[in-house]
């Protein structure tokens, strides 16, 4: 076994000691600079309160006489208001006189001047008057003579649709139904429209390549012979297509809607190279057939 050797110093203990001197010369000698440091900051303080109370001093003299200045200001402005409402209330009154002494001459010169302009009016009324009943008495002369006129050509019209009416005739359609009156040219077709009977829907129809809408059917020219006057048509009516082949002119076509009891008849009255030319007649009433 190895000996121990108890009693003998440890080296470490001696370098503590010089450390701990150290650290407390070095504490010692920051407390003398903060001590001298307080006593600048104090030295500095003191200088700048000096300096505020002396800023203070000078600013209360110099908000004193401001107050003066500012109070002597202020009672001036009061005189002068005070004048100057003395003076107004003056000028109000004698404002007050002119004013009533100009409504008073105004006055005179209105009343003056409506005098003179309702006497004037007067005047003029009753010329104006003579001049109308000069006009309306002319006027009715005039009307009276346009009337006669009027009355002339209506009896001159009425005799010729009479003539015109008397003139048509009633033909079979193709279906073997009675026609109503057909009318051949423009001035019979117009002569059936004032009769009011049926409604007529005159069209000038091409050939095309699709149907073209006539009153509310459509219609297809398929083919027109000018010289045989003969054409060919394709009707399309609640949906279904109908050929009416070879058809005559003048000739009533007829077909059956569902919307009426009566037949549609379709008349052309003059045929074309690709065209036709004349009218559709539907019923007034419309009753759906049963």
């Amino acid at each position: 076994m190895s000996e121990m050797n108890y009693g003998q110093p440890q080296g470490g203990g001696g370098v503590k000691i010089p450390i701990l001197f150290g650290a407390v010369i070095a504490l010692l000698a920051a407390n003398v600079w903060l001590y001298l440091q307080l006593d600048r900051l104090r030295g500095e303080m003191d200088r700048v309160q000096v300096q505020l109370e002396e800023k203070l001093s000078d600013v209360r003299q110099t908000a004193t006489a401001s107050n003066q200045t500012s109070r002597r200001n202020l009672e001036a402005m009061q005189e002068q208001l005070e004048t100057a409402r003395r003076q107004a209330a003056l000028a109000v009154g004698q404002a007050k006189v002119e004013a009533e002494q100009k409504v008073s001459q105004v006055a005179a010169r209105l009343e003056a001047e409506q005098k003179k302009t309702k006497e004037q009016l007067s005047t003029e009324i009753t010329q104006k008057v003579g001049e109308v009943s000069a006009q309306a008495e002319s006027k009715v002369a005039e009307v009276k003579s346009e009337v006669s006129a009027v009355k002339t050509d209506v009896s001159t019209t009425r005799s010729e649709l009479e003539k015109t009416i008397a003139d048509l005739k009633k033909v079979s359609g193709d279906l073997g139904i009675q026609s109503g009156y057909i009318a051949t040219n423009s001035k019979e077709l117009e002569a059936l429209k004032r009769l009011g009977e049926r409604n007529y829907f005159e069209f000038n129809l091409g050939k095309t390549k699709t149907p073209v809408r006539v009153g509310d059917i459509m219609v297809l020219l398929k083919k027109s012979d000018m010289k045989k006057n003969r054409y060919t048509i394709e009707v399309t009516v609640d949906d279904k297509r109908v050929e009416k082949k070879d058809k005559t002119v003048n000739e009533p076509v007829q077909f059956l809607t569902s919307k009426a009891r009566q037949p549609y008849e379709l008349v052309v009255n003059e045929v074309k190279k690709d065209v036709i030319v004349g009218y559709l007649a539907t019923p007034k009433v419309m009753e759906p057939r049963k």
